[in-house]
């Protein structure tokens, strides 16, 4: 499992050398677009033989039964890769898909480390990381995209912490959204440009909010809640 860079970040800053030198190593990848992938490989490595190595693009519909290929390389004793768009894969992301069927054939599964703004954001919310629930992308309609949010805020009254994300275009539909429906006293951390220079991680209340709206529109962004 092969972390990336988050956005245009600095992989010598945020990806280990290891997990950089086991990247580098790799000729097969499972990958949701073939030419970020080529292009992250020869940001981490300019040698990178990126014509020698075989890309293999899966989405969230892909089946086991188009990944053949995928796993009679491995079947032969190559190692591969299954590689992220940002962050860790097989979290918001169909990683899951693959190590899925790597269980099911026995093939021994191995995560390096790396960054994921799902946990970095938590860790640096100041909400409680001992009970979380991670709920991915939110509905798109409106109305239902309110419903969503009441009902995480009501979880997240019970003391567990609620994270989910938004598609950078619709954040300031999201920000909206949650200061009409959220109570005055939950708490919401705004997240944004995880480990880019422009990295801002700030928890205030819905009411702070409200008073000094988050300026996020069209950059990647996590939410957290708690009531």
């Amino acid at each position: 499992m092969v972390p990336v860079t988050l956005g245009n970040a600095d992989h010598m800053m945020t990806i280990p050398p290891v997990t950089r030198e086991i990247t580098a190593s790799l000729r097969i990848f499972a990958v949701e677009d073939i030419r970020s992938a080529r292009r992250y490989l020869r940001t981490i490595d300019r040698e990178f033989p990126v014509d020698d190595t075989l890309f293999i693009p899966i989405g969230k519909h892909s089946e086991p039964a188009g990944l053949i290929e995928f796993f009679s390389r491995v079947a032969e004793g190559m190692d591969a890769g299954v590689m992220s768009e940002a962050g860790m894969p097989g979290l918001a992301d169909p990683g899951n898909i693959i190590v899925e069927e790597a269980h099911r054939r026995s093939v021994k599964v191995i995560p390096l480390t790396g960054p994921s703004s799902i946990m970095l954001a938590l860790v640096a919310s100041g909400m409680n990381g001992q009970s979380f629930s991670f709920n991915g992308y939110l509905p798109v309609e409106p109305q239902a995209r309110r419903k969503a949010i009441s009902e995480l805020e009501r979880r997240s009254a019970g003391g567990q912490t609620q994270i989910f994300m938004e598609t950078p275009f619709r954040n300031e539909k999201m920000v909206d959204d949650i200061l009409k429906v959220c109570k005055p006293s939950t708490r919401l951390c705004v997240a944004a440009d995880i480990t880019l220079p422009t990295e801002s991680i700030i928890t205030r209340t819905v009411a702070g909010w409200i008073k000094e709206r988050p300026c996020i529109d069209k950059r990647p962004a996590v939410f957290l809640l708690q009531a």
